[in-house]
């Protein structure tokens, strides 16, 4: 299982990659919104910086925010070009799956991002996504279960072999990223929030409250 961090901030990502577990960025147009940054040569730079905290540690998705074929497929090449580890990260429409087949062609990784649906997901990995980011959370507010699409996503993908990878986005608590793990699927993507939650738990710190009492009771 890998642990990628959606946000474009890079305070986040450093204290991310600080744990010792971060294996890779998402980000969206929201996020990157998010810091303030108005202009194509300051978006260049902010995503340089993201590559260069996360070095070796793995990939970081880049979303173009055009919808037609040639706007998605010149805003790709520039994303691609910005950084080896850039990852395309594209929408799941009509346009966005020929782009995807055209990237494929051309050995360019893309996430194919808003996926609700195992149709969605198949035609994605048909045309060649290295990866697809179906939302846990968004289809649970619907009144489905965002945990069974992962399954039944994966279940697909593993019967007519596959290669494209799932990272699990819109991952709301750990119980999401929990049964992700069971799942066995590649990658979940969450807030940082979520990631620091994992290694907490309310016995733990009776435990080591105890540990440490204890010892200062015997040992000066």
């Amino acid at each position: 299982m890998k642990f990628f961090i959606d946000t474009a901030n890079l305070k986040e990502i450093n204290e991310a990659k600080s744990i010792g577990i971060l294996d890779g960025v998402t980000t969206n147009p929201s996020l990157i919104a998010k810091e303030n940054i108005y202009n194509k040569k300051d978006i260049l730079q902010h995503y340089l910086s993201i590559c260069n905290i996360v070095k070796d540690r793995g990939r970081v998705s880049a979303e173009v925010i055009n919808t037609s074929y040639d706007k998605i497929i010149k805003e790709g090449m520039y994303l691609a070009s910005i950084h080896p580890r850039i990852v395309v990260k594209i929408p799941m429409i009509l346009d966005g799956i020929k782009s995807i087949k055209y990237f494929s062609e051309k050995n360019i990784k893309t996430n194919c991002t808003l996926i609700f649906s195992v149709s969605q997901a198949i035609l994605a990995a048909k045309a060649g996504a290295t990866y697809v980011s179906p939302f846990i959370g968004r289809i649970d507010d619907i009144h489905y279960s965002g945990l069974n699409l992962i399954k039944e996503i994966q279940y697909a993908f593993d019967k007519y072999k596959f290669n494209t990878k799932i990272i699990a986005a819109s991952i709301r608590n750990t119980i999401h990223i929990l049964e992700c793990i069971k799942i066995g699927i590649f990658a979940v993507t969450s807030p940082l929030n979520i990631l620091h939650s994992l290694y907490k738990h309310p016995l733990t710190d009776i435990g080591l409250n105890k540990f440490i009492k204890d010892y200062k009771s015997k040992i000066s």
